[in-house]
């Protein structure tokens, strides 16, 4: 890109104060690069910890916008909404980023990018290392999202929708860890519940996937309607993957068998590759779910 990108890093924050600081901490000490650190937002979202107190301690360097508890989605949106800078980095607060991160993402930022994802280091409630090697992105906190087309989205339930981004070929990914993202008993609650966290994301896939076709008519910049239809096909994938998965994990074999035949339809109409349906089959006919239940200790989902 022609012009020096500005970044807007926004922290999402529901009652995650005593995490707060380290965040906030980590985006003002970014290491300096092609890029100019637009402004720092946290979103609190009716929390009634010590987060008040920990952005008052910030209060010179970070704007704070406190409402009442509206949720992940809506802050999620608000992000987008609320910031002004030409790209968005999102936080959760109990993350924090890699001092390398926005210098790191600068510089992969063109004309063409619009979505920029990279690794993380997994960590527990202290810090301290979980997995042994990074471990791939793709969640809020591993994003940099250019704005505008963000806005296009809006509104969102998940980070999921700006992948939507990255299928259309206007995303880049990192190998780099430039996120700890932390695991810990409070964040793993939905992960440790069989078919929860994969009904979830089912209807966050499908959720996009209606969004995309609404958009065929009048398709944004930085998509055809041709390619927003296969886009929203490969989200019906995706749906329907979490759905085979779910069931799995719920024991019920005979519903995950019943998702296949969708799965495969539109695999074909997506022009995927056929490799996920595969594995799909195989573990519906096997029974065994491909997805590693969470304990509340905090055992990584995908881990």
């Amino acid at each position: 890109m022609n012009a020096t990108p500005r970044i807007s890093c926004v922290i999402l924050c529901h009652n995650y104060g005593r995490y707060l600081d380290q965040a906030i901490t980590s985006c003002l000490e970014q290491e300096p690069g092609n890029f100019i650190l637009h402004e720092i937002i946290v979103i609190d979202d009716g929390s009634n910890d010590e987060t008040e107190e920990v952005c008052r301690r910030h209060e010179k360097n970070v704007k704070v916008i406190r409402r009442s508890q509206q949720g992940f989605g809506q802050t999620l949106t608000d992000a987008f909404l609320l910031s002004t800078g030409d790209w968005v980095a999102p936080l959760d607060a109990d993350d924090w980023f890699h001092p390398s991160k926005l210098r790191r993402c600068a510089e992969a930022m063109t004309g063409e990018t619009l979505f920029i994802e990279h690794w993380e280091n997994v960590v527990d409630s202290n810090g301290n290392p979980k997995l042994k090697d990074p471990h791939p992105g793709g969640n809020t906190s591993t994003l940099v999202v250019h704005r505008e087309a963000a806005l296009s989205l809006l509104p969102v339930s998940n980070e999921i929708f700006f992948h939507a981004l990255r299928e259309a070929g206007r995303g880049a990914v990192l190998q780099d860890p430039l996120t700890f993202y932390r695991v810990h008993s409070h964040s793993m609650t939905d992960r440790s519940t069989p078919g929860l966290s994969q009904d979830y994301r089912a209807e966050v896939c499908l959720g996009l996937s209606d969004r995309l076709r609404m958009m065929y008519g009048n398709p944004p910049t930085w998509a055809t309607s041709r390619q927003l239809k296969r886009i929203s096909q490969h989200f019906r994938v995706l749906a329907s993957g979490h759905r085979v998965e779910s069931a799995l994990q719920r024991k019920k074999h005979v519903p995950a068998m019943i998702f296949l035949p969708g799965m495969l339809i539109a695999t074909l109409r997506a022009r995927d590759p056929i490799a996920p349906w595969l594995r799909s089959l195989s573990s519906a006919t096997g029974g065994r779910p491909l997805v590693q239940l969470s304990t509340t200790q905090g055992e990584r989902a995908e881990s």
